[in-house]
Protein backbone atom coordinates (compact mmCIF):
# COMPACT_ATOMS: atom_id res chain seq x y z
CA UNK A 1 0.00 0.00 0.00
CA UNK A 2 1.69 3.06 -1.41
CA UNK A 3 2.02 6.30 0.72
CA UNK A 4 2.85 8.97 -1.53
CA UNK A 5 1.85 10.21 -4.89
CA UNK A 6 4.15 8.82 -7.50
CA UNK A 7 5.69 12.17 -9.90
CA UNK A 8 7.57 9.86 -12.16
CA UNK A 9 9.54 12.34 -15.08
CA UNK A 10 11.64 11.66 -18.42
CA UNK A 11 13.26 13.84 -20.60
CA UNK A 12 10.03 15.14 -21.63
CA UNK A 13 7.15 13.99 -19.24
CA UNK A 14 5.59 13.94 -16.00
CA UNK A 15 3.86 11.35 -15.24
CA UNK A 16 1.36 12.39 -12.08
CA UNK A 17 -2.36 12.21 -10.98
CA UNK A 18 -4.39 14.88 -11.62
CA UNK A 19 -5.26 17.43 -8.99
CA UNK A 20 -8.38 19.54 -8.96
CA UNK A 21 -6.72 22.57 -10.80
CA UNK A 22 -6.14 20.22 -13.51
CA UNK A 23 -9.37 19.73 -14.11
CA UNK A 24 -9.77 22.31 -16.79
CA UNK A 25 -6.79 20.88 -18.55
CA UNK A 26 -8.40 17.27 -18.12
CA UNK A 27 -11.62 18.64 -19.87
CA UNK A 28 -9.46 20.36 -22.40
CA UNK A 29 -8.05 17.14 -23.19
CA UNK A 30 -10.92 14.69 -23.45
CA UNK A 31 -13.26 17.59 -25.09
CA UNK A 32 -10.86 18.44 -28.05
CA UNK A 33 -9.95 14.77 -27.97
CA UNK A 34 -13.20 13.46 -28.36
CA UNK A 35 -13.76 11.91 -31.73
CA UNK A 36 -10.43 10.83 -31.90
CA UNK A 37 -10.33 8.65 -29.17
CA UNK A 38 -13.72 7.82 -29.45
CA UNK A 39 -12.78 4.66 -31.79
CA UNK A 40 -10.90 3.09 -28.63
CA UNK A 41 -12.69 3.64 -25.54
CA UNK A 42 -15.89 2.70 -23.56
CA UNK A 43 -18.52 5.36 -23.93
CA UNK A 44 -18.03 7.55 -21.51
CA UNK A 45 -21.21 8.52 -19.44
CA UNK A 46 -23.31 11.96 -19.37
CA UNK A 47 -21.26 14.18 -16.77
CA UNK A 48 -18.21 12.91 -18.06
CA UNK A 49 -17.48 15.95 -19.68
CA UNK A 50 -17.98 17.95 -16.42
CA UNK A 51 -16.25 19.28 -13.43
CA UNK A 52 -18.79 17.65 -10.77
CA UNK A 53 -17.32 14.13 -12.30
CA UNK A 54 -13.57 14.80 -12.62
CA UNK A 55 -14.13 16.25 -8.98
CA UNK A 56 -15.21 13.22 -7.87
CA UNK A 57 -13.34 10.90 -10.38
CA UNK A 58 -9.95 12.61 -8.94
CA UNK A 59 -10.81 11.52 -5.34
CA UNK A 60 -11.21 8.14 -6.47
CA UNK A 61 -8.52 7.51 -8.04
CA UNK A 62 -6.47 8.60 -5.52
CA UNK A 63 -8.42 6.56 -2.99
CA UNK A 64 -7.95 3.33 -5.24
CA UNK A 65 -4.19 4.39 -5.43
CA UNK A 66 -3.87 4.20 -1.85
CA UNK A 67 -5.42 1.02 -1.57
CA UNK A 68 -3.52 -0.88 -4.36
CA UNK A 69 -6.23 -1.05 -6.93
CA UNK A 70 -4.94 1.21 -9.47
CA UNK A 71 -2.57 3.62 -10.67
CA UNK A 72 -4.06 5.74 -13.17
CA UNK A 73 -1.67 9.02 -14.42
CA UNK A 74 -1.95 12.34 -16.66
CA UNK A 75 0.59 12.71 -19.00
CA UNK A 76 2.11 16.68 -19.32
CA UNK A 77 5.13 17.71 -20.91
CA UNK A 78 7.63 19.10 -18.97
CA UNK A 79 7.74 22.19 -21.44
CA UNK A 80 3.88 22.58 -20.98
CA UNK A 81 3.40 21.45 -17.55
CA UNK A 82 0.21 22.36 -17.18
CA UNK A 83 -1.34 21.42 -20.35
CA UNK A 84 -2.67 17.46 -20.49
CA UNK A 85 -1.62 15.20 -23.73
CA UNK A 86 -2.58 12.28 -22.15
CA UNK A 87 -3.50 9.33 -20.17
CA UNK A 88 -1.80 6.39 -19.07
CA UNK A 89 -2.83 3.69 -16.08
CA UNK A 90 -2.79 0.84 -14.59
CA UNK A 91 -6.07 -0.80 -14.04
CA UNK A 92 -6.99 -3.73 -11.81
CA UNK A 93 -3.81 -4.04 -9.66
CA UNK A 94 -3.95 -7.90 -8.17
CA UNK A 95 -1.82 -9.32 -6.17
CA UNK A 96 -1.91 -12.93 -3.91
CA UNK A 97 -0.16 -15.49 -6.68
CA UNK A 98 -1.12 -12.49 -9.56
CA UNK A 99 1.08 -9.87 -8.51
CA UNK A 100 -0.67 -8.46 -12.12
CA UNK A 101 -2.27 -5.26 -13.66
CA UNK A 102 -3.57 -4.11 -17.01
CA UNK A 103 -2.40 -1.35 -19.03
CA UNK A 104 -4.42 1.08 -20.55
CA UNK A 105 -3.26 4.52 -22.34
CA UNK A 106 -4.38 7.17 -24.50
CA UNK A 107 -2.72 10.09 -26.36
CA UNK A 108 -3.78 13.80 -27.77
CA UNK A 109 -4.05 13.33 -31.77
CA UNK A 110 -1.96 16.02 -32.15
CA UNK A 111 0.91 14.34 -30.06
CA UNK A 112 0.94 11.30 -32.12
CA UNK A 113 3.99 9.97 -34.09
CA UNK A 114 6.72 11.42 -31.63
CA UNK A 115 7.36 9.00 -29.31
CA UNK A 116 5.10 10.76 -25.87
CA UNK A 117 3.51 6.86 -25.33
CA UNK A 118 6.47 4.71 -25.42
CA UNK A 119 8.23 7.19 -23.18
CA UNK A 120 5.68 6.98 -20.88
CA UNK A 121 5.30 3.85 -20.87
CA UNK A 122 8.67 2.91 -20.18
CA UNK A 123 8.33 5.36 -17.18
CA UNK A 124 5.19 3.17 -15.29
CA UNK A 125 6.67 0.44 -16.36
CA UNK A 126 9.80 1.05 -14.18
CA UNK A 127 7.96 1.98 -11.82
CA UNK A 128 5.66 -0.68 -11.92
CA UNK A 129 8.33 -3.08 -11.97
CA UNK A 130 10.71 -1.54 -9.27
CA UNK A 131 8.26 0.24 -6.86
CA UNK A 132 4.76 -1.51 -7.06
CA UNK A 133 6.83 -4.87 -7.69
CA UNK A 134 4.29 -5.88 -10.39
CA UNK A 135 5.69 -9.50 -11.96
CA UNK A 136 3.03 -9.52 -14.92
CA UNK A 137 1.69 -6.23 -17.03
CA UNK A 138 -1.43 -7.11 -19.62
CA UNK A 139 -2.56 -4.93 -22.25
CA UNK A 140 -4.69 -5.14 -25.07
CA UNK A 141 -5.33 -3.61 -28.17
CA UNK A 142 -8.17 -3.39 -31.39
CA UNK A 143 -6.10 -5.60 -34.35
CA UNK A 144 -6.75 -2.34 -36.67
CA UNK A 145 -5.31 -0.20 -33.86
CA UNK A 146 -1.93 -0.70 -35.72
CA UNK A 147 -0.14 2.79 -33.58
CA UNK A 148 -0.79 0.51 -29.97
CA UNK A 149 0.61 -2.58 -31.33
CA UNK A 150 3.72 -0.50 -32.20
CA UNK A 151 3.85 1.21 -28.88
CA UNK A 152 3.35 -2.27 -27.50
CA UNK A 153 5.66 -4.00 -29.04
CA UNK A 154 8.69 -0.82 -28.62
CA UNK A 155 8.33 -1.64 -24.89
CA UNK A 156 8.86 -5.17 -25.00
CA UNK A 157 5.49 -6.67 -24.65
CA UNK A 158 4.69 -10.07 -26.22
CA UNK A 159 1.56 -11.52 -28.24
CA UNK A 160 0.24 -14.19 -26.51
CA UNK A 161 -3.95 -14.44 -28.10
CA UNK A 162 -6.97 -12.55 -29.61
CA UNK A 163 -9.74 -12.74 -26.99
CA UNK A 164 -12.98 -12.61 -29.34
CA UNK A 165 -15.41 -9.90 -28.13
CA UNK A 166 -13.40 -8.86 -25.24
CA UNK A 167 -13.87 -5.36 -24.52
CA UNK A 168 -17.41 -3.15 -25.45
CA UNK A 169 -15.77 -0.42 -27.01
CA UNK A 170 -17.67 2.49 -29.13
CA UNK A 171 -21.00 1.18 -28.76
CA UNK A 172 -19.87 -2.81 -29.74
CA UNK A 173 -18.38 -6.16 -28.53
CA UNK A 174 -14.69 -5.76 -29.76
CA UNK A 175 -11.64 -8.53 -30.55
CA UNK A 176 -8.39 -7.90 -29.02
CA UNK A 177 -5.14 -8.81 -29.43
CA UNK A 178 -3.72 -9.76 -25.81
CA UNK A 179 -0.05 -8.97 -25.30
CA UNK A 180 2.02 -8.92 -21.56
CA UNK A 181 5.59 -8.67 -20.14
CA UNK A 182 7.07 -10.10 -17.36
CA UNK A 183 9.31 -8.44 -14.73
CA UNK A 184 12.68 -10.42 -15.28
CA UNK A 185 13.70 -9.07 -11.50
CA UNK A 186 10.62 -9.69 -9.89
CA UNK A 187 11.15 -10.87 -6.44
CA UNK A 188 9.02 -12.36 -3.40
CA UNK A 189 8.75 -9.79 -0.83
CA UNK A 190 7.99 -9.97 2.81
Amino acid sequence: MATHLPMLRSQRLLLRMGQPEDIPAILHYYRSNKAYLEPFEPQRPDNFYSVHFWDAALHMREKDFHIGNSLRLFIFELEHPTEVIGTINLNNIIRGAFHAANLGYGLAATKQGQGFMTEAGRLLIHYAFEELNLHRIMASYIPHNQRSANVLKRLGFEIEGTAREYLFINGKWQDHVMTSLINPQWRRRE
